[in-house]
């Protein structure tokens, strides 16, 4: 399903309202992750002997801003180019990590509940089912590229 104008305005006034504290949303949707499914923890190598609690990691913190980022900037291009574009190299390499790591099809599904609740509570304000859809189609075209390079 492509974006609409619509669901790329939602997006692109949403995200100027989420960047400037990236690092605490990002971080955010990390825990929000964790929190539902504690196991996944295990899936970062910098995480499995850490004694240092998940909200005060720096290592998650870098990660999760870079992530949270990352899936916000692809979503506002994405009407631009018509794809997902975050580096043909990059896509590639996000693939590789996620099949060696064993990503699954339900590991992203949780993500994506995780993103839009996220999303929802960093601009309570303005979110509607239609910025939740823009979202989650943007979300969707990313871990669609994801997965098809998981090979």
């Amino acid at each position: 399903m492509a974006l609409t104008a619509q669901q790329e305005s939602l997006i692109v006034n949403s995200w100027d309202m989420l960047k400037n504290n990236s690092t605490d949303h990002g971080l955010k949707f990390f825990l929000k992750i964790f929190s539902a499914a504690p196991e996944a923890t295990a899936l970062f190598s910098y995480l499995k002997d850490s004694s240092v609690p998940l909200d005060q990691n720096p290592k998650l913190k870098t990660h999760a801003t870079v992530v949270f980022v990352m899936i916000a900037e692809t979503a506002i291009q994405l009407r631009k180019t018509g794809k997902v574009n975050v580096g043909e190299s990059n896509l590639k390499h996000l693939g590789a990590v996620h099949l060696k790591l064993g990503v699954t099809h339900a590991h992203f599904a949780l993500a994506k509940a995780a993103l839009l609740e996220t999303i929802k509570e960093g601009v309570p304000c303005i979110w509607s089912t239609a910025l939740s859809d823009a979202w989650g189609v943007a979300y969707d075209q990313l871990v669609a590229a994801i997965k098809a390079e998981m090979k």
